[in-house]
């Protein structure tokens, strides 16, 4: 805390608030961390995917493919961008897109893929990529969930043509207030993100393109700096924790989540299950002081906000059976043996019955 209190002094004895050395440092070691020459902070992981579409040109009369199962924003971002969301199922066992699942929407207006390294976990990409390139695709990659996860070795934010970061408080590097960046191995895509996050003004009162205040201010860079130094032995902890709970409920009839195969990771922003009696098992582990979340309780296409693409119930399965049966226990850094085992049988002792499917 000393530290972080420290980093926000330093900012407020310069009075430099909005962009400047603290968010091209944070921006820097952030590109470095990812194994990408660039990095550029935004205001959100929303804003970091709304203008990565516009920065890619994709808008009005483009569709972008993305997964039911995820936050809205990331369908929100391609609104924003003026595109249309085209929502697709996810995978029944990893809960992510997959290039099957991809290849099957893919249409003569689509423009982008969205895969989302959804509660930390990492979308198989080799073959989505493959796909994209074959019809010409720009790939986003939607890391907002999955900060120092890696594929095959390489960083999420590194694989396609650009990665997109939230760094809401709650996320695994998280700030003391709103915050998001880019990161990609494109220059020219880094200096369109960088003007349009700022009016699209360069130099001071120019304005070139029509942009946003979509700017991450200098405290939040000086906390996330702090903090990323901490990022992989935070990740590492999570990790433990992850298998030590997963081994835990192996006597349970919640379905954790699937072990990694050997290109995936997992950071575990989240540890979600599934059980049929969900509901009841939420109530039956507040009872016993554990708390508990769902992720999320309305597929993207079933809110209201999109209920105009007129995708009613039943059309997309997997995404709105994951929704009445996924709960998330929980995890952290700080997670103890005795806070797993704890959580562990509060679970085996309700008893939830067999899924057919496990």
């Amino acid at each position: 805390m000393e530290e972080l209190l420290g980093a926000v002094g330093r900012v407020a004895g310069d009075a430099a608030f909005i962009l400047g050395s603290e968010v091209e440092a944070f921006e820097s070691e952030f590109a470095s961390y990812c194994e990408t020459s660039e990095a550029v902070g935004v205001a959100s992981g929303t804003d970091a995917l709304a203008l990565a579409l516009r920065a890619l040109d994709i808008g009005p009369g483009d569709e972008v493919i993305v997964p039911a199962n995820s936050f809205i924003a990331t369908a929100e971002a391609v609104s924003i961008a003026g595109a249309t969301p085209v929502i697709v199922d996810v995978d029944p066992d990893s809960h992510l897109l997959t290039a099957d699942i991809v290849a099957g929407a893919v249409g003569p207006r689509t423009a982008c893929v969205i895969p989302v390294h959804l509660y930390g976990r990492t979308v198989n990409m080799d073959p989505l990529l493959a796909l994209a390139r074959a019809h010409g695709l720009a790939v986003v990659e939607d890391a907002c969930q999955a900060h120092g996860a890696r594929y095959r070795g390489r960083r999420v934010g590194s694989l396609g043509d650009c990665g997109c970061f939230s760094f809401y408080p709650a996320k695994n590097l998280g700030a003391w207030g709103d915050g998001g960046g880019l990161t990609t191995n494109d220059p020219a895509l880094a200096s369109k993100v960088r003007l349009l996050r700022a009016h699209g003004e360069s130099p001071r009162y120019h304005h070139r393109v029509r942009g946003f205040t979509a700017r991450l201010d200098a405290v939040q860079a000086a906390v996330l700096r702090v903090k990323l130094r901490r990022l992989d032995r935070w990740n590492e902890e999570r990790r433990r924790a992850g298998a030590a709970l997963t081994a835990a409920l192996a006597a349970s009839h919640v379905r954790p989540p699937v072990a990694p195969d050997s290109f995936e990771d997992h950071v575990f922003h989240q540890f979600v299950v599934e059980a049929e009696q969900r509901d009841s098992l939420r109530d039956h582990l507040a009872a016993r002081g554990v708390a508990t979340g769902i992720h999320y309780p309305v597929p993207i296409h079933r809110s209201e906000a999109y209920l105009d693409l007129g995708m009613g119930a039943g059309s997309l399965p997997v995404s709105e059976g994951l929704a009445e049966r996924v709960c998330s226990l929980p995890i952290s850094p700080r997670t103890t043996q005795d806070e797993i085992d704890w959580v562990a049988s509060s679970v085996i002792e309700f008893g939830d019955p067999v899924r057919a499917a496990a």
